[in-house]
């Protein structure tokens, strides 16, 4: 084949029909049953009465390449790749594949977030929970709590509510080295203010634009934010409580939750036991990069695109020959941003490793990109906007330093 897409995921399902459209052989490993990633789980309201549907847009998209002649291999891991003889050959569960140019698409992990109890029977990542829900159909229990406060854990607990599910309320991870932030009530608060255009709320959205306009209200309304809570998509969200432990024989049956000072401290005697039958635990994505290693592609960490990110420039690809990447391994987005990058990476491939004429094109879908950037509903890290600029250029500037040297006289 002349092209293997590792990921069939939005970013790799978009890609693949970017280069079938031209004529490239290309062939898509996933370890996943079927193709879609992360969308196969999607179902939000965008706008009133406007709904994604990522199982929808999933179908869509794997159609389109099927009928473009693009080879999918499902249920097929990866476990080592090597280059030599200008072509990359990926092992895989099913074979050695062959091909040119590769692209790297394989998206996003979770983060876990530790807690007495996390072995239980009915404790879940809440990535679990919306495949569950939304792709099985199958309910992770009767009523349910979910442990951390993010864009991640709302978007999904609003789909839980949505068929039916009783959540008992968000909560603050307890305090542990490994949580971080996550367990620091103050930075969930600030995080929250970034969220705050996405409340069900008028009053909850226009006190969010005055908080992060202003420290002194910002400081008030953290310090007389309710003990109990206040209601999001009628789940109270408990920024000063955590969960301790989680109980039961043989599976989850409770929780013990303590309330916390504004440092993140437990306050001796709060404790109080709340009756649930699974906990969501919603630790953030992390770019899932493993495969990276397996190439000689550098790798740099970057906060705001949550964690270690593969060299990339922005039109994906990398300073490999023949590798490109794109979608949630090269920074936590959105799946829109995943697929406009496809595109992107798509045409980059044709650019690169076939010379094909692909500049005014390349350059309207790397626009693209940075429209869905800015329009996204949600935003997983603060500063995104600004990490990808800095990044892209700092990318540039290695790569001209480089230049510079090879142009040295000896």
């Amino acid at each position: 084949m002349d092209v293997l897409i590792i990921g069939a995921g939005p970013a790799g399902l978009s890609a693949s029909i970017e280069l079938a459209s031209e004529g490239i052989q290309v062939g898509v490993v996933d370890e996943y049953p079927k193709p879609g990633g992360r969308l196969l789980g999607q179902l939000y309201e965008e706008k009133k009465n406007s709904w994604w549907d990522g199982q929808k847009e999933a179908e869509k998209l794997t159609q389109q390449a099927e009928a473009l002649g693009v080879h999918f291999y499902i249920g097929v891991s990866v476990h080592h790749m090597t280059y030599h003889g200008e072509r990359w050959y990926v092992h895989t569960s099913n074979g050695t594949f062959s091909a040119k140019a590769l692209l790297i698409a394989t998206g996003a992990t979770e983060r876990s977030l530790p807690v007495p109890g996390w072995t239980l029977p009915g404790v879940m990542t809440i990535g679990a929970a919306q495949v569950m829900t939304n792709v099985h159909h199958v309910r992770p229990g009767q009523r349910g709590a979910i442990l951390g406060l993010n864009a991640l854990s709302f978007a999904i607990a609003r789909e839980l509510t949505l068929c039916g599910i009783d959540i008992e309320g968000f909560y603050v991870a307890p305090p542990h080295p490994l949580s971080m932030e996550e367990s620091n009530p103050k930075a969930i608060f600030e995080r929250l203010l970034q969220m705050a255009h996405l409340a069900p709320s008028p009053l909850l959205r226009l006190g969010g634009i005055f908080a992060k306009r202003s420290n002194v209200i910002k400081h008030y309304a953290f310090q007389w934010y309710p003990s109990k809570g206040m209601s999001v998509f009628k789940i109270p969200v408990h920024v000063k409580q955590c969960i301790t432990e989680i109980t039961g024989e043989n599976e989850v049956q409770a929780i013990k939750v303590c309330r916390l000072t504004a440092n993140g401290d437990i306050l001796p005697h709060s404790e109080r036991i709340v009756d649930v039958d699974f906990v969501c635990i919603a630790g953030g994505l992390s770019p899932l990069n493993e495969l990276i290693a397996l190439t000689p592609c550098p790798v740099q960490h970057v906060d705001a695109l949550g964690g270690f990110i593969p060299d990339h420039f922005e039109d994906m690809s990398t300073p490999v020959r023949d590798l490109y990447v794109a979608g949630n391994c090269t920074g936590i987005e959105s799946a829109k941003v995943a697929k406009a990058q496809g595109t992107v990476a798509g045409r980059a491939i044709l650019k690169h490793s076939f010379s094909h004429s692909m500049d005014d094109s390349l350059s309207s879908a790397m626009h693209e990109v940075r429209e869905q950037r800015k329009n996204a509903l949600l935003q997983f890290h603060h500063g995104i906007e600004q990490a990808r600029e800095e990044f892209y250029k700092q990318m540039e500037a290695k790569k001209q330093h480089q230049k510079e040297r090879l142009d040295e006289p000896v």
